[in-house]
C-alpha cells in the first residue's frame, strides 16, 4: 500500500497536466487511512478533469459489489424508502461502486486466462470479451490496436439471437 499511495502521489500532476480524472472502486474502506487519505485527495484534486476518467479497482471483488449493492437495497426497503416491487436492473446498477460510469463494451483478458476473475460480473453481461496470451506487462499500444479490430468485427446483440439484431442486415 506503501507504494501505491506514492505512486498516485507521484502521478497527481501527470493526471492533472493530461486533464484526467481519478477513480476508484471496491471497499475503500478496508484501505488503510493513509492510502485512503491520499486516494481521495487525488479523487477530489482531479474532479473537474474531463479529458479521460482512470478507475482504480481497489480491494475489489464483485461478490462484494453485488452483496453491498444488496444490502444497500434491503436497508431502503426495509426503511420504506424503496418497494420491493420497484427493484429492477436500473435500480440494482445504481447501488453499485461503478453507478457513475458506463458498461464496459469490451474486456480485454491478458494472460491467457479464459476466465473473469470476480471482475465486474453485474457490468459485463453484455461486453464483448478479448482474451490475449500476453501478460499485462508485456501488452503494447498494438496489441491494444489488435483488440479494438477484433472488437469492431463483432455482431453486438446485447443478448438477442441473430435474426432479432438491429444489425442484422438480412431481415
Amino acid at each position: 500500500m506503501e507504494l501505491l499511495i506514492g505512486t498516485i502521489h507521484k502521478e497527481t500532476k501527470t493526471l492533472m497536466d493530461n486533464n484526467i480524472s481519478l477513480q476508484a472502486i471496491g471497499d475503500l474502506e478496508s484501505l488503510p487511512k493513509g492510502c485512503r487519505k491520499q486516494l481521495n485527495e487525488t479523487i477530489n484534486i482531479t474532479s473537474g478533469n474531463t479529458r479521460m476518467t482512470l478507475i482504480l479497482a481497489l480491494s475489489y471483488s464483485s461478490r462484494w459489489e453485488i452483496i453491498q449493492a444488496s444490502r444497500e437495497i434491503a436497508n431502503k426497503v426495509k426503511l420504506g424508502v424503496l418497494k420491493p416491487e420497484d427493484i429492477n436492473d436500473q435500480v440494482f446498477s445504481e447501488h453499485l461502486t461503478t453507478s457513475f460510469c458506463p458498461d464496459p463494451e469490451l474486456l480485454i483478458r491478458t494472460s491467457g486466462e479464459h476466465r473473469i476473475s470476480n471482475f465486474m460480473l453485474w457490468q459485463i453481461a453484455y461486453s464483448e470479451l478479448y482474451f490475449t496470451d500476453k501478460l499485462w506487462p508485456d501488452f503494447r499500444r498494438e496489441d491494444f490496436y489488435e483488440a479494438i479490430a477484433d472488437f469492431q468485427k463483432r455482431d453486438r446483440r446485447y443478448g438477442m439471437v441473430k435474426e432479432q439484431s438491429p444489425n442484422d442486415h438480412h431481415a
